[in-house]
């Protein structure tokens, strides 16, 4: 599953862009470079019942914004992307 495609699901079940998630965040001070992951993990499964997979591509869109490391993009594997850039505004956008 693309991390797109992770992030879209989660706006699904919760209701929440990829950017309220990180506005959240930061009102909670989780992107202070030192947050462990686990920390937020803590809080996405307490506050939206999210596991581990869909938690930690929120981790990852807190801790690196929208950038998807190159490896994935067209990679044909697990979590192949079609772009570098993920799209944060909503799935409808």
């Amino acid at each position: 599953m693309s991390f797109q495609a992770y992030l879209d699901n989660i706006e699904e079940k919760t209701g929440k862009t990829p950017r309220e998630f990180i506005a959240m965040a930061e009102a909670k001070g989780f992107n202070d470079p030192k947050t462990k992951a686990g920390e937020i993990l803590t809080w996405l499964k307490d506050d939206f019942d999210l596991g581990r997979g869909h938690g930690m591509a929120i981790v990852h869109i807190i801790k690196k914004g929208d950038a998807i490391d190159a490896k994935f993009v067209n990679s044909g594997g697990a979590h192949n992307d079609p772009a570098d850039r993920l799209n944060l505004d909503g799935k409808n956008k």
